[in-house]
């Protein structure tokens, strides 16, 4: 009994050390399979590096002002007879805006043209018999004082009127209207918004560093998201000869066009100043940049180089400084050469090495200005 079982216990383990060794065999055949597997070749596109010339610019935020613009208010005290305007229109300098009541006016200047009329006739009178020393000088002083005191008080009451008679003072369009008819106006109450909008103005700053790269007549881009996907390109006509003591900006205005009133006065814009010199920058894609906290890099494609292997292609991971960003490219500052080609997409899934196949036919279209409806 006891050698039967010693039997089964050295049988066990046999077979435990044999089942161990086929085990064993297996995972170290798995092991060598692994070190001499090759994945295959990722597809990726590419696109060759090469250097070119931006635009230098000065971006901002900028406000939009009228060239001109005011509220109309009443300059006397009168009551509304008539509104010649609609809220909204388009008005000329000049035309009739709103008439207050002229009627106590419209009276006195009667009574006033004839008190003129009546000193003028006397005063005649006076100086022809001055003529013939029949009155003396004083009395012709006198004829000649109430004359113009009467033309004084004529032109006064005619002022009255025109005052009471509100017109528009320049071209523009009308904003809401303030008031309602046989409403009583008081002095400086107000009437209606005029704002003149083509051309408009630009308000915006600069810090005092970029002072010297900024004159008159440089062309600006104003871009805002009323008018998506497109630019609407002004002068810079003045600049400000003081610089903020607060925030140390230069304040600058460019007067843009807006004959289809798009702009208004208020809106906030994004501002790009185009300076005369350009750069001389290497842009790639800003797709082909891996973005890591360590550093970001690019995958430049190489031809294989090993010994007993078909030819091929493989990538170099490259490290790279970027500088600024335009569009769907960023400049590379340092650490990549013209004529070097590298993936464009995709970058996220190659590893340095790694073997790839070059395929262009579905490379996305880049651009240094996008537009919204690209996307």
């Amino acid at each position: 009994m006891k050698k039967r079982l010693i039997f089964t216990i050295v049988g066990l383990f046999v077979l435990i050390v044999v089942l161990g060794g086929i085990k064993g065999l297996q995972i170290s055949r798995m092991a060598a399979d692994g070190k001499q597997f090759v994945p295959p070749p990722e597809t990726v596109t590419t696109v060759k590096v090469h250097k070119e010339s931006w635009e230098s610019l000065l971006t901002s935020v900028g406000s939009l002002e009228a060239v001109q613009g005011v509220m109309v208010t009443a300059e006397l005290t009168g009551k509304v007879v008539h509104i010649a305007f609609e809220p909204g229109a388009t008005v000329r300098a000049g035309d009739l805006l709103v008439q207050q009541d002229i009627s106590s006016e419209t009276a006195q200047l009667r009574a006033s043209e004839a008190a003129v009329a009546l000193a003028k006739t006397t005063l005649e009178r006076t100086r022809k018999l001055l003529a013939e020393k029949t009155v003396s000088q004083s009395q012709y002083d006198t004829a000649d004082a109430q004359f113009k005191q009467a033309v004084a008080q004529f032109d006064t009451i005619r002022a009255a009127i025109a005052k009471k008679t509100i017109r528009a003072p320049f071209n523009g369009r009308l904003g809401i209207r303030l008031i309602n008819l046989g409403q009583i106006l008081n002095e400086g109450e107000a009437i209606v918004s005029l704002q003149s909008l083509d051309p408009i103005f630009v308000n915006f700053s600069l810090p005092q560093q970029q002072l010297a790269q900024v004159q008159t007549g440089l062309t600006v881009r104003v871009t805002t998201d009323v008018l998506p996907g497109q630019m609407i390109e002004g002068k810079i006509t003045a600049i400000n000869p003081a610089v903020d003591t607060a925030t140390r900006n230069l304040r600058v205005q460019a007067t843009v066009a807006n004959s289809k009133e798009h702009l208004r006065p208020g809106m906030f814009v994004n501002v790009a100043v185009v300076l005369p010199a350009q750069d001389k920058v290497l842009p790639i894609p800003a797709t082909a940049v891996l973005y890591a906290p360590y550093g970001d890099s690019v995958f430049v494609v190489e031809e294989k180089r090993e010994q007993n292997s078909p030819p091929g292609k493989i990538v170099r991971q490259q490290f790279v400084r970027l500088g600024k960003k335009r569009g769907d490219f960023i400049a590379v500052s340092s650490g990549l050469n013209e004529g070097e080609t590298i993936i464009s997409t995709g970058v996220f899934k190659l590893r340095n090495g790694q073997a790839v196949v070059v395929d262009n036919t579905l490379a996305p279209e880049f651009k240094l200005m996008p537009k919204a409806n690209d996307n």
